[in-house]
């Protein structure tokens, strides 16, 4: 049985459904014009919401700017000149004005459907809450291609696999055997697409049974950069997702490669550079990743390969853990299990021994026998503690009695 509702309700609930697709619009249009660095539209749109900083833009003065966001505007540090707040306030107001004259959202909206490209904003249900971890830096919406859920590879366990693009064989292969693992056991490699070890770690996790991986791109999803990867992002984008902030047609840049480096850093449970050079860019995702309380990982190199650099600056001074192999990603993450002391870790029954029986079982001779009272002399026990340490080291299979002798053990074949 249904209820009629009250001639309020229906109003209300349009008003509602408008509101929300009037911050929809506003997002997506900040998007295509405010850079992702751009920190006066990042105030603007917390501050004020999307849709009144918007309409602000539109029909108010950089005046009216200035004193909306309380005289205090940000200063960016690739701004020509740092200038006074209301100078930057101008200068925002004016490179917003200049893109907005340009965007015509109806035509973009159409082409991103064409090219199967949906868009996310934080009111959807798709949108991770991890992001939020952001605050003011937080995207003003995403650009998704893929059949993969966002919320759901960032709800796995999640890991970003960093580096250099000038890597070498050792990186490569470290970065792919790394993301196999870490994907064939239920998780989600993270990485940035480019050349070396980005594109190695997105290889290891597509040739893992089952496993998943995600791509976030600097530039727009209609061009995918660099060309030499498209045929791994083709893939990322038929079995998984790619992902950007950038809407369509926007060229891949330096600044952008910076920028994107956060969202790497923000949808991973925990950063691994695996191999970097002194002033490499993917320690740039460790430094933010850090910043969001994050852990950061690195995998040590030859000391002698300025490759790995970069991967030795973060260990010695920022105290990232480092990383050996496989089972350590899984140790890095919140509530993983212990990676223990690895597979390098061997130990026999010589290890349990106490050192007591360890110093009689190192008297007898590797190749031949000695008697117990001789054995006794040279180490200096007792011929009596010299006897029950050689009855341990027989049970256990260490030294073998002959009559009067006792030798080693030959081991076992």
């Amino acid at each position: 049985m249904t209820t009629p509702e009250s001639p309020q309700s229906t109003p209300d609930r349009r008003e509602t459904v408008a509101a929300a697709e009037q911050d929809r619009a506003a997002r997506i249009t900040w998007s295509l014009i405010a850079e992702p660095s751009d920190a006066v539209a990042s105030l603007a749109c917390t501050v004020l919401g999307p849709t009144t900083a918007l309409e602000l833009t539109r029909h108010g003065s950089p005046e009216d700017l200035h004193r909306a966001l309380g005289g205090q505007l940000p200063a960016q540090a690739s701004e020509p000149a740092p200038g006074s707040s209301r100078s930057r306030a101008e200068r925002a107001h004016s490179r917003w004005n200049a893109r907005l004259n340009t965007v015509v959202l109806e035509q973009i909206l159409e082409d991103a459907q064409r090219r199967s490209i949906r868009i996310l904003t934080p009111q959807d249900d798709e949108w991770p809450a991890i992001l939020d971890d952001l605050q003011e830096t937080r995207p003003h919406c995403l650009w998704l291609q893929g059949p993969g859920s966002l919320d759901q590879l960032a709800a796995a366990r999640c890991i970003g696999l960093v580096g250099s693009r000038a890597s070498t064989p050792y990186g490569e292969d470290t970065a792919g055997s790394f993301a196999a693992a870490f994907a064939a056991g239920g998780g989600t490699v993270v990485s940035g697409g480019a050349y070396g070890i980005d594109a190695a770690a997105h290889r290891g996790a597509l040739a893992a049974d089952g496993g998943a991986t995600l791509a976030i791109l600097a530039g727009g999803l209609d061009r995918l950069y660099p060309r030499g990867n498209t045929d791994l992002l083709e893939r990322i984008r038929d079995r998984h997702l790619l992902l950007s902030e950038a809407p369509p047609g926007t060229a891949p840049t330096r600044w952008r490669f910076l920028a994107r480096n956060r969202l790497i850093a923000a949808l991973s449970q925990a950063t691994v550079v695996v191999e970097a050079s002194w002033r490499s860019g993917a320690l740039s995702t460790a430094r933010l990743a850090d910043q969001l309380s994050r852990p950061v990982g690195a995998v040590p190199g030859p000391i002698t390969s300025a490759a790995s650099a970069g991967c030795h600056r973060l260990i010695r001074e920022r105290g990232a853990v480092l990383v050996t192999e496989p089972a350590d990603l899984w140790d890095l993450l919140p509530g993983g299990p212990a990676a223990g002391e690895g597979s390098w870790a061997v130990q026999d029954e010589l290890d349990l021994l106490s050192p007591a029986d360890r110093r009689v079982l190192d008297g007898v001779p590797p190749r031949s026998s000695i008697s117990p009272a001789r054995l006794a002399d040279e180490i200096g026990f007792t011929v009596r503690e010299v006897e029950a340490a050689l009855a341990r080291l027989d049970l256990l299979g260490l030294v073998v009695r002959t009559a009067e002798r006792v030798r080693r053990a030959r081991p076992a074949a």
